[in-house]
């Protein structure tokens, strides 16, 4: 009886492993697309990084999108956006869901303090209503006179 070699065992290993390999769950077309561009972007030097860590960074990269490791961050930017209006009620919450699907305008700016949603409802008033909402505050009483003379 012939004993098989190591060589040949490690091959019928290696055979054995990629054709598990094979049988996983393949990369999306996108992560595949990525990850060419990404090789492209490596081999031309037009990168960060020096072309060994360029092209190993790349590979992991396609790697951890076929166990479905990567996440979508524009997805995950619109979930945290929509989290945010989950402590609102009623027609609250729905007025932030929309604000938050970009419906109305936006103004300011994260560098200058904060961004500004606005969204405009018009609502009809009912025959016989009053136009104005009644106030839940008493009026504020006026200011008294300071006399500047007085130190």
């Amino acid at each position: 009886m012939k004993t098989p070699s190591f060589t040949s065992v490690a091959l019928a290993a290696c055979a054995a492993f990629a054709l598990q390999g094979a049988g996983a769950a393949q990369p999306t077309s996108d992560a595949q697309q990525r990850y060419q561009q990404e090789r492209a972007a490596c081999l031309s030097g037009n990168t960060q990084q020096d072309r060994a860590t360029c092209l190993k960074e790349a590979g992991a990269a396609l790697v951890e999108a076929r166990r479905g490791g990567l996440t979508d961050p524009q997805g995950q930017q619109r979930t945290n956006a929509t989290d945010r209006c989950h402590v609102l009620q009623g027609a609250e919450r729905s007025d932030c869901y929309s604000r938050m699907r970009g419906e109305g305008t936006v103004s300011g700016s994260v560098e200058g303090g904060g961004i500004l949603r606005e969204k405009v409802t018009i609502e009809p008033v009912p025959p016989g209503g009053n136009a104005v909402p009644p106030s839940s505050t008493a009026p504020m009483p006026p200011a008294s006179p300071t006399d500047s003379t007085k130190q």
